[in-house]
């Protein structure tokens, strides 16, 4: 339908069921979609054929640093997210404007990796064409216009969203929908990885292609078991916040790649590739040669591992029999465990700069035995993620707001669904 067309059924209320869906409102929504059907219409024209696409951030909910050794992961989507307007065009060429950017244009005659695009948007994109090509899916031309609400550097993932975006863009606007949220996903860390250049897991784009609660296990990452878990998160008497502290991930790249390394140089210690295939008994009884041959912070952050690695299924498993109060217990206990073993909460590099460690320890202070709160993420700097009581809400977000600036505390829902094709109800 013409872009005119859409946007008065936007104001309409004929997306409202699309909306409440999505975000849990409608009049907000409705003015941001209006606002991009404008942003379209300016920088590609107003006589274009038009529909809309979403895909979500993410939040980490258990499971810290699992996932790249093949561990378990509880993840859920949030509603916050990447939204696009979409024309397809006749033209082979793919060109997204995406707010506060500069145009992106990507030839589908030219897919191969192209390392002057290394770390910017326009290799996840050219990624994702190819990959979705490689995979027999028909790949043409479109002209996009996106706008995002997910906090960068806020441990949300945007870069996933994006990915997912694309992805499900392809999918429905040449493909009848025939990709499934896994593929997509799988295609989306193929993107991040050969064209991107980032060794990322597969947890950021299957939360955001899946949606809602999800349990994943990826001991075969080709073939990762995922589970939605049905737990109605609006009626628990509590409020999921994310903190920003003010930190970036800038220069946080080695401090990653240590726990990567870190864990696996303990798994070739018994002929593994990863943590996931070693027997913690045996890890256990030689802990000493561990600890000798990988060093002591090496050996924390497998121990770690082992016990996110449970708490990751007992969080979904507490989740799904409605003991929220063990769903509780078990992120404290992963808090302390990524605060005290994986030691992702500040980088060594700038022992000065601890704003995770502070939020944390205000976040206990506060909350005392009620709620729960963790690292958020990857870590090191960045945000905190905390399971407020309903009645606690409003002072806990004076208290962050106060220490990290205003707005830093951030009150979201879990989003039922992943990455989406918007229709009218």
């Amino acid at each position: 339908m013409l872009l005119k067309e859409e946007k008065k059924a936007v104001r309409a209320g004929e997306y409202d069921k699309d909306f409440e869906l999505l975000y849990g409102e409608t009049a907000g929504p409705a003015e941001r979609y209006a606002g991009l059907c404008d942003a379209f219409a300016q920088m590609f024209g107003e006589e274009r054929d038009i529909r809309f696409f979403s895909a979500p951030g993410r939040t980490e909910v258990g499971g810290n640093h699992t996932d790249h050794q093949r561990g378990r992961v509880l993840a859920g989507s949030v509603n916050l997210d990447v939204i696009a307007a979409v024309s397809a065009n006749e033209d082979g060429i793919v060109r997204i404007q995406s707010a506060g950017y500069p145009l992106d244009t990507i030839d589908l005659k030219e897919l191969s990796p192209k390392e002057e695009e290394t770390g910017r948007a326009a290799s996840l994109i050219r990624g994702m064409c190819a990959r979705m090509r490689e995979l027999g899916y028909q790949v043409s031309g479109f002209d996009a216009y996106t706008t995002s609400n997910v906090l960068k550097g806020s441990g949300l993932s945007s870069s996933a969203a994006f990915e997912v975006l694309i992805g499900v863009i392809i999918s429905e606007m040449f493909n009848g929908g025939a990709s499934n949220p896994v593929e997509i996903a799988q295609a989306a860390q193929y993107a991040e990885n050969v064209y991107f250049g980032k060794p990322c897991g597969l947890m950021d784009q299957m939360a955001s292609s899946v949606g809602g609660f999800t349990a994943i296990d990826f001991a075969d990452p080709a073939k990762p078991v995922i589970e939605k878990v049905d737990f109605d998160f609006a009626h628990s008497g509590h409020k999921l916040c994310i903190v920003n502290t003010g930190g970036n991930h800038a220069d946080l790249t080695q401090d990653y790649a240590d726990i990567t390394a870190e864990m696996g140089a303990v798994a070739r210690m018994f002929d593994c590739k990863y943590l996931r295939e070693v027997d913690e008994e045996a890890f256990f009884s030689r802990i000493a040669a561990v600890k000798k041959a990988c060093g002591d912070r090496a050996a924390l952050r497998a121990i770690h591992f082992f016990a996110d690695n449970q708490r990751a299924a007992d969080e979904a498993e507490a989740l799904k029999k409605g003991d929220f109060a063990a769903f509780l217990r078990l992120i404290n206990a992963s808090g302390r465990s990524s605060y005290m073993y994986l030691q992702n909460v500040f980088s060594t590099s700038a022992p000065t700069e601890q704003g995770l460690s502070l939020a944390l320890c205000l976040s206990e202070g506060y909350l005392k035995d009620r709620g729960a709160f963790r690292v958020h993420g990857g870590g090191f700097a960045g945000t905190i993620q905390a399971f407020v009581p309903a009645d606690l809400l409003e002072g806990y977000r004076r208290l962050m707001d106060d220490v990290f600036g205003e707005g830093a505390c951030h009150v979201l829902n879990i989003r039922t669904v992943g990455g989406y094709a918007l229709s009218k109800k």
